[in-house]
Order: structure tokens, then C-alpha cells, then sequence
């Protein structure tokens, strides 16, 4: 009996360890714009508040695309697409725990807890690469810069972006 619980639990353990090597990085396309979204799990700050931890994430990178899409389509050229591999990223805000009967946590935004992102990035022309860099981004007046009106998702960090395509991008094309 506990030579068959020593198989199950060496057979589990395999199949976990199988699962996490087999994690692929997710890729996110909108219009002209790819992010490929690399090793997530190493990621400063995307922690889910009332969610389940993989979907938020998702929904966070499907967000964040659309949002770089709006401005590069109008930033780029014809036939010009932008592709970047984001290695980390830290949401605006931090996430705190609630007390009380609720399960939830909260993310708590404050000028202390800026949104940061870390890509590289290439603008291609076709097939040809016209532009490409690294950039470490961080928006430290985040809270003074998007407008008390403003109540979209994400709204921080697709300004973030949104002012990097517009200040290093568009001057290069």
C-alpha cells in the first residue's frame, strides 16, 4: 500500500512539475500591435483582487494591448506594426487585505505605489525593423496626469504607455 501512495504521489509531482515547464508566455494582439508577456509569474505586481488570479491576468495584458493599440494606430505609419516583450510589470496601487467578513483584497492607489513596466520593443516596417530598444518606464506623477473623471481599467498604465509611444516613438518615425 504505501509502495502505491509513493508511486501516486511521484506520479503527481512529475505531472506538476510537467505542467509548469510546459507554461508558455501568453501573447496578446490587437490591430498593430503584439506583446508577447514574459514569465508572468516573476512579475513585480499583477495580483488579482476579487478574481481568480490566471483570468485577471489576462484580462490586465487583453486591456493593455487594446489600450497601446488606440494610440500606435494612430502614432504609426501604414503597414508599420509594433511588437514588444514585456518582462515585468507593476500595477499602480498596492494590494492590501481586507478585514471583516469579506474575502477580498483591495488595491489601494497612492502617489507611493507608481506603475512601472520593463519591455524591449521594435517597430517593424514590413519585415524590416526600423525601430528597437529597452525601456524601464515609470510614471511617478501617475496620480496628478490621468484626470479625477477618468474611471477606466488600467487607466495609469495605458497612459504610461500611451506617453512613451508619443515621446520616444513618434519622433523617431
Amino acid at each position: 500500500m504505501k509502495f502505491q501512495s509513493l508511486l501516486l504521489v511521484g506520479a503527481l509531482v512529475s505531472l506538476n512539475l510537467a505542467a509548469e515547464e510546459a507554461k508558455e508566455n501568453p501573447v496578446t494582439e490587437a490591430g498593430v500591435v503584439k506583446i508577447t508577456w514574459q514569465d508572468t509569474d516573476n512579475y513585480r505586481d499583477v495580483k488579482a483582487v476579487g478574481d481568480i488570479q490566471f483570468r485577471y491576468e489576462l484580462r490586465v495584458f487583453d486591456t493593455l494591448t487594446k489600450n497601446l493599440n488606440k494610440a500606435a494606430e494612430k502614432t504609426l505609419k501604414p503597414n508599420q506594426k509594433l511588437e514588444l516583450v514585456v518582462t515585468d510589470v507593476d500595477l499602480a496601487g498596492d494590494v492590501r487585505p481586507t478585514f471583516g467578513a469579506t474575502p477580498n483584497d483591495i488595491r489601494l492607489i497612492e502617489d507611493i505605489y507608481p506603475p512601472r513596466m520593463t519591455f524591449s520593443y521594435q517597430v517593424l516596417d514590413g519585415d524590416n525593423v526600423v525601430i528597437a530598444g529597452d525601456e524601464k518606464l515609470r510614471d511617478m506623477s501617475f496620480m496628478h496626469t490621468t484626470g479625477v473623471m477618468n474611471d477606466k481599467p488600467l487607466r495609469h498604465e495605458s497612459k504610461m504607455l500611451s506617453d512613451w509611444l508619443k515621446k520616444t516613438v513618434q519622433p523617431k518615425l
